[in-house]
């Protein structure tokens, strides 16, 4: 293969998919390699928010919030990690980038309600700085929707993909008490059942299928080859200059420069034991992300010289999973919320507050391991809590448990104790545990970790249940436990780049012709969480910058270039 362009991508998740749409539409010629069969990167497994300060859709929702508010949270937020500069770029450029993709490409988005993750620090707001990929019909890839990666199967159900509203799950859990959800049900899986039968899989997708999905359309749309199981073997290099790639058969040469976007280090299992401090400590890791994120971005950034430092005390976005059996990995993104579930560790001890982001309850299974103790827990729920909401994998009614049970996926007792012989954590820890818990939670309070009491603790809790969503008594037997352990969503730690992308030198000087977008460049974020989308949000923003500059456009120009 002998090719060349003026931008070559290597990676197709957003932050490459969006650095090759931006260059493409201000005239470069684009090319993307990918070394896996399928595109889409863990942008396709993700949940597909964007954070993204002073959106068109969040100011609808939120018309006073300011850039100004938004700076002081994230200065507040990445503490001695602020990058003043990169971060004016990002909240400049943010608002332009969403309102450009949605204008020139067919990316769309709708408005969440999603409150910040840390919602009472300065400049933290409950509402308006986060947006969702749109749903899509993926059928409009034509053959390529073959070439899509699917959604992680551990969050579908039959295969298909639940709407954002959580609306199809509602009727799904109701189709044996309400005609209506009945009648729902029956045609949505006559339609899953078409669909499966014309395309071999479900078409309708959500979240970060339907935005990896939209990114690719747009590239096919502008005629940016996607070439897939394509991995760059190594950089080319003429007079201090990054020139292209060689590739299987061949060599790709890059006029402009070339982007690497391979998705981090998150699978990179060399690297990443030497970083996490549980791994480091003797503790296991399971990610759900893409087995092909190897960190080859950031291998060849350093082959060429650029500089890589793993340097935030959280290297990783946390994400508490379980092992499903014969499934996979579980990400444990909405159960923790519910009022009636309560996290204890080995001691039977609860740790921190259940109801926080994934980051969070994550960073605090770490800090458990420093403190002696073990970086997994376990899920714990009475009887009724788990027909009411699941646990895990395990769905509510009228889904049965016994399944889930026979596996050993579900720990089941009769009585506290027997649950804690079950899974192997002291019994009078865990009953001294329930009981301190049950004091305050049959009035609705969490007197240990004050869990409800934030806008994010109840966004993702149940409205229903007064006076606390997200705090209910663990009080009626059987009782039934998953245990968490440690996964992650993706990388913080990457190369060091210029604001525009560029990858720097361990001096600081930018190499020539090389970039970084997505994972494989160091985050903006200090290794916090700030809010829903804070991968994707600075990804896409990036990406969306470091193409205008390809192109030669700067960061203080407005105009929007060629259409």
């Amino acid at each position: 293969m002998q090719r060349d362009c003026d931008v070559l991508v290597i990676g197709s998740g957003a932050g490459g998919l969006a650095t090759a749409i931006t260059a493409k539409k201000h005239g470069l010629s684009v090319l993307v390699i990918e070394k896996e069969p399928v595109f889409g990167g863990t942008t396709a497994f993700s949940g597909g928010v964007l954070w993204v300060p002073g959106n068109r859709h969040g100011k609808e929702a939120n018309p006073g919030d300011t850039r100004a508010a938004a700076r002081a949270y994230l200065q507040a937020e990445t503490g001695n990690f602020f990058q003043p500069e990169a971060i004016d770029a990002f909240l400049q450029a943010g608002p332009q980038m969403l309102d450009w993709f949605e204008r020139e490409t067919a990316v769309r988005f709708v408005p969440t309600l999603y409150p910040d993750y840390h919602p009472t620090v300065e400049g933290g707001v409950d509402v308006g700085r986060s947006v969702l990929a749109a749903p899509f019909d993926t059928s409009a890839l034509g053959p390529d929707l073959k070439r899509l990666r699917p959604p992680l199967a551990t969050i579908t159900f039959m295969g298909m993909m639940f709407n954002s509203s959580n609306a199809d799950i509602k009727h799904f859990f109701n189709a044996t008490k309400s005609l209506t959800s009945f009648a729902y049900v029956t045609k949505r899986l006559a339609a899953h059942a078409l669909e499966v039968a014309r395309h071999g899989r479900g078409v309708q997708v959500t979240s970060g299928n339907a935005l990896a999905a939209r990114l690719a359309k747009s590239c096919f749309d502008l005629q940016i080859p996607i070439l897939t199981e394509t991995p760059a073997l190594r950089l080319t290099l003429e007079d201090g200059r990054v020139t292209g790639a060689e590739v299987p058969g061949g060599r790709i040469t890059a006029r402009k420069g070339v982007v690497l976007a391979c998705g981090g280090y998150a699978q990179d299992l060399a690297r990443r034991a030497g970083i996490y401090a549980h791994l480091k400590a003797g503790g296991d890791h399971f990610s759900p992300v893409p087995q092909g994120n190897t960190g080859d971005g950031i291998r060849l950034g350093e082959q060429v010289g650029g500089a890589f430092d793993a340097e935030f005390a959280q290297p990783a976005a946390w994400m508490p999973v379980s092992r499903v059996p014969g499934k996979g990995v579980f990400p444990h993104l909405l159960d923790r919320y519910k009022p009636g579930m309560i996290a204890v560790g080995a001691d039977g001890r609860r740790f921190t507050n259940e109801s926080e982001s994934y980051h969070d309850v994550g960073a605090a299974m770490v800090a458990q391991m420093r403190a002696g103790g073990d970086a997994s827990c376990w899920l714990i729920c009475d009887h009724r809590t788990i027909r009411k909401y699941g646990l895990g994998h395990a769905k509510p009614a009228p889904m049965p448990l016994w399944m889930w049970t026979r596996t050993g996926y579900l720990k089941k007792g009769r009585t506290l104790a027997d649950l804690a012989r079950a899974c192997g954590i002291d019994a009078k820890g865990l009953e001294a545990t329930v009981a301190a818990y049950n004091r305050g939670a049959v009035q609705g309070r969490d007197d240990a970790f004050h869990r409800g009491e934030t806008s994010f603790n109840r966004y993702l809790a149940d409205p229903d249940n007064k006076p606390n969503p997200c705090v209910a008594p663990v009080a009626q037997g059987p009782f039934y436990a998953v245990k968490l352990e440690m996964g992650d969503l993706g990388t913080f730690d990457g190369l060091k780049t210029t604001v525009e992308g560029q990858v720097q030198t361990r001096a600081g000087a930018a190499i020539p012709g090389l970039y970084a977008v997505g994972n494989d460049r160091a985050s903006i974020m200090g290794g916090n969480y700030p809010g829903a989308g804070i991968t994707l949000g600075p990804a896409m923003v990036f990406g969306w910058i470091t193409g205008r500059h390809l192109a030669g456009i700067g960061i203080s120009e407005q105009k929007e270039g060629a259409a």
